[in-house]
């Protein structure tokens, strides 16, 4: 199925697909940079980026919800045109190419398709004002998830959380000290990290049943 996007219904309408049982497409468009400039915020291959998006929510974001609760959805989605702009103005974004099958749902990168997005998780910013470490639940993630990569941010520990096809399992912070926790040939990489986020819930299944798609309706 593929839409153009090319009037206010059909941009409607792409809002309205359902990528997993809580997630739909709208909620991962907003883009600051894209309201303050005049910026569309929308894909070129929307079939892609619903493909990309669909990995991210049921593999990743509804396992989350499911296990602590609401999760914020700071940024997601970005356009070519959008990441471009940003990268160039140093507004926190890397360069197109790098985050193909990233941050840019609708470009596959030489390893197969992904997307990231930047999330805060509510119930971690509490246990964070009461001395939890960011480690403890990028440990909980590694150990229960099949993500991609991780990054975490100083702000309420938001953190980038990406689906590929092709996964990396890499563990980055920019909270001081920076630099990885894990990756692929650390001696921490496999194993139970059980002992290092006592007290955090059991993984909870988002295995939910059956959805329908209301792309293009």
């Amino acid at each position: 199925m593929k839409c153009p996007i090319d009037s206010v219904r059909a941009a409607e309408a792409f809002g309205r697909t359902r990528l997993s049982y809580s997630f739909f497409m709208r909620d991962f468009l907003h883009s600051e940079i894209a309201t303050m400039e005049g910026m569309s915020n929308l894909p070129d291959d929307p079939e892609l980026a619903i493909a990309a998006g669909r990995g991210l929510c049921q593999n990743l974001l509804e396992p989350l919800q499911d296990t602590f609760g609401r999760l914020h959805i700071r940024s997601s989605y970005r356009s070519p045109e959008v990441n471009a702009f940003g990268c160039k103005n140093r507004l926190s974004c890397a360069s197109n190419e790098n985050n193909f099958a990233r941050h840019i749902w609708d470009r596959r990168d030489p390893r197969g398709i992904g997307a990231v997005a930047c999330i805060v998780v509510p119930w971690f910013v509490d246990r964070r004002a009461e001395g939890v470490t960011w480690e403890a639940l990028a440990w909980w993630i590694h150990d229960n998830l099949p993500y991609s990569e991780l990054q975490f941010f100083p702000k309420l520990t938001a953190f980038n959380i990406g689906w590929h096809e092709a996964p990396k399992r890499t563990i980055y912070s920019f909270i001081p000290p920076r630099g990885f926790l894990t990756k692929p040939g650390f001696a921490n990489h496999t194993g139970d990290h059980g002992q290092l986020y006592r007290g955090f819930p059991p993984a909870r299944s988002a295995n939910k049943g059956s959805m329908h798609d209301h792309a293009c309706l």
